[in-house]
C-alpha cells in the first residue's frame, strides 16, 4: 500500500486523508486525490497536504490502492470511466450500499475489494470504520488497512448481513446524537443557559457518558441507576422519557432507517 488515491474528496475522504497523513504512516506524497471541481480539490490538497491529479485515470494510474469516495450514485459511471485502470490494483469503497458483492458486478478478479463505512466523527479521529469481513484482500494487506483506518476511530469487523444494520446505527446515529444535545441545549437555554453555554454544557455531558460507559465497560442501565437516586430529581426526567416514548422513538429511527429502501 505504498500510495493512496481517493476517488472523490467531499467531507469524510477529507478527514481520512487528514488522519492518515497526521498518523505519520503515510507522507504526503504518498496520497492523491480526483475530483471533478479543480479548483477546490487543488485548495484542499494545498490545506491537508495531498496531490491533486487531473482524471480517475490517472489516480488509478499513479496509485496502488484506490478509495472509492464518490457520492453512491455516481460508482457505475465512474467504474464504467475506469476502464481496466483498476485491474490488480486494491479497491477500498467508503460509498454506502455498495458492498463486496454488489462491487463484484463490476470488477475484474484481479481488484482486490474491501466495503468500509467510516462516520462523521472519524473528522476528529473518534469514528466508527466497519470493515466487511467478506473481502478479498490479501491477508498482510488487510491488516495494513485496518491499520491506517484506526488513526481516524474504532475499527470493527462486521458480516456481509449485518452491515446494513451496523451502518444505520453508526452513520446516521451521530444525527440522532446531535438531534438529542440540540434539544437539551434548547431546555437548557428555556431555563436560562445562554445558547453557547448550553451547548457545551450538553455536548460535554454526552463525551463524558460515552467515555464513562466505554472505559468501564458497564451496562448503560447500571450508569443509569448510579444517577438515579429513590424518588430523587433524576428518576423523574427518567419516568417522563419514559411516558414520551423515547427508546421507542429511539427503536423507531432505526426502523425508518432500515426500512427506507434506499
Amino acid at each position: 500500500m505504498n500510495k493512496i488515491g481517493f476517488l472523490g474528496m467531499g467531507n469524510m475522504a477529507q478527514a481520512l486523508a487528514a488522519g492518515f497523513l497526521k498518523s505519520g504512516l503515510v507522507g504526503k506524497d504518498q496520497i492523491y486525490a480526483f475530483a471533478p471541481d479543480q479548483e477546490k480539490l487543488k485548495r484542499n490538497a494545498e490545506r491537508i497536504g495531498f496531490v491533486p491529479v487531473g482524471s480517475a485515470v490517472e489516480l488509478a494510474s499513479r496509485t496502488d490502492t484506490v478509495i472509492m469516495a464518490c457520492k453512491p450514485y455516481q460508482i457505475e459511471e465512474v467504474l464504467g470511466g475506469l476502464g481496466d485502470a483498476l485491474n490488480g490494483k486494491t479497491l477500498l469503497s467508503i460509498c454506502a450500499g455498495w458492498d463486496y458483492a454488489r462491487y463484484q458486478k463490476y470488477l475484474d478478479p484481479s481488484v482486490r475489494f474491501q466495503f468500509i463505512m467510516p462516520n462523521t466523527p472519524a473528522m476528529v479521529g473518534e469514528g466508527v470504520l466497519l470493515f466487511e469481513s467478506t473481502n478479498s484482500l490479501e491477508t498482510e494487506e488487510r491488516e495494513q488497512v485496518k491499520k491506517l483506518f484506526s488513526q481516524v476511530g474504532i475499527v470493527i469487523e462486521m458480516p456481509s448481513h449485518l452491515m446494513g444494520i451496523g451502518g444505520a446505527v453508526s452513520g446516521c446515529g451521530p444525527a440522532f446524537v446531535d438531534l438529542l444535545m440540540e434539544a437539551y441545549a434548547d431546555a437548557a437555554v428555556k431555563y436560562g443557559i445562554p445558547r453557547k453555554l448550553a451547548y457545551e454544557l450538553v455536548t460535554q455531558t454526552v463525551l463524558g457518558s460515552a467515555a464513562l460507559q466505554l472505559e468501564s465497560g458497564e451496562h448503560p442501565a447500571v450508569l443509569k441507576d448510579q444517577v438515579c437516586s429513590p424518588a430523587g430529581t433524576t428518576i423523574r426526567g427518567c419516568a417522563a422519557l419514559e411516558e414520551a416514548g423515547f427508546r421507542n422513538a429511539c427503536l423507531k429511527s432505526i426502523d425508518a432507517v432500515m426500512n427506507s429502501g434506499l
